[in-house]
């Protein structure tokens, strides 16, 4: 009789099955040899069906439920716990040879922390099941002071606005950045296997751009050529000031241009109009106008192949007059998590 997969029978089935080759021979007196040769089953499924009835009895012999198990092996307060150590350390504080959480640094927690060993699918599935999903990271220095960040929240800012209320005055968030020829954004679809090519001109070159936005939609920008340094600065400040309704509280990093002598004495003679507040350091995250930097950068530059400088100057020009005509894009900019604060 040719073998067969009793896996592929249903549960009823199996366990019938089992019952009747042990009778045959337990009972009857059949050897394992003709027993594997009358019913079709494996030498090694019938060793491990009679050494459970040795143990177990019949009881042995019944079909155990089938699938994935459906009852978590972590209690409450343990699933609790390795939530809590996802989201609140990284692998290196735990002791772990992980920049980031994936499913093999999550693995090995298990492992070590609570002795539980399983496959990088079943820890996929809890991770799922925990409310994580694979997500690109966002930076932060190691330099960035979380006090001081906190006493930005929740002390300095409030003071800004209501100061700000106050005097009537307008706050701007300002920053500025470089940008170059040979920024990549997206992806294009291609044939598996075949990586698609993209055709850009071989020289690089670049241009920057200084800007500041409202929570009301507004936004002023310079695009200029050159080195960023304290006359750009200031350039750009007249402008500022010189369009503007109201007095101006101009928010700002602590870039070495910023605290600059010269830029500080030209904000002490124009302090009716204008003045200057910094943000904590090593902290991006907080200021909105970054946002318009990564849109800027993905959509201005990164999706356009300009072939020389003032080609990729008008190319940004021509995006940020666009964005200022729709102040509601430039207001979505204060809608990310880390910046509502300031919206």
């Amino acid at each position: 009789m040719s073998k067969h997969d009793a896996r592929r029978l249903p549960a009823t089935a199996q366990e019938d099955l089992r019952r009747r080759v042990v009778d045959a021979i337990v009972n009857q007196g059949m050897s394992q040899v003709d027993a594997v040769r009358s019913f079709g089953v494996s030498r090694t499924a019938v060793y491990t069906w009679l050494k459970k009835y040795r143990n177990k009895g019949k009881h042995g012999l019944k079909s155990g439920e089938r699938g994935r198990p459906k009852k978590s092996l972590f209690k409450g307060h343990e699933a609790a716990t390795i939530v809590r150590m996802i989201t609140n350390r990284y692998p290196e504080q735990l002791l772990l040879p992980f920049a980031l959480w994936t499913r093999a640094a999550v693995q090995q927690l298990l492992s070590e922390r609570f002795d539980v060993h399983v496959s990088v699918w079943t820890v996929g599935r809890y991770l799922k099941r925990w409310g994580f999903t694979p997500q690109k990271p966002l930076r932060r220095a190691y330099e960035r002071d979380p006090k001081k960040v906190n006493r930005w929240l929740e002390e300095d800012y409030p003071s800004i606005r209501a100061l700000a209320r106050k005097e009537k005055a307008e706050i701007h968030w300002g920053d500025e950045m470089g940008m170059r020829s040979d920024h990549q954004t997206g992806t294009s679809y291609g044939k598996k296997g075949r990586t698609p090519v993209a055709y850009t001109t071989g020289n690089r070159f670049s241009c920057n751009m200084i800007s500041s936005i409202t929570n009301n939609g507004k936004l002023a920008f310079m695009v200029f050529k050159g080195r960023f340094h304290a006359d750009v600065m200031i350039d750009f400040l007249r402008r500022l000031i010189r369009n503007a309704q109201r007095k101006i509280f101009l928010i700002l990093d602590g870039h070495p241009v910023h605290r600059s002598k010269k830029v500080k004495a030209w904000f002490e003679k124009h302090e009716a109009d204008i003045r200057l507040f910094y943000l904590p350091g090593y902290s991006p995250e907080l200021n909105p106008d970054e946002y318009l930097n990564q849109d800027v950068k993905s959509n201005a530059v990164g999706r356009k192949r300009a072939r020389a400088q003032q080609e990729m100057m008008d190319n940004v020009r021509s995006y940020l007059r666009s964005t200022q005509k729709q102040p509601q894009i430039v207001r979505n900019y204060f809608r990310h998590r880390s910046v509502q604060y300031a919206a």
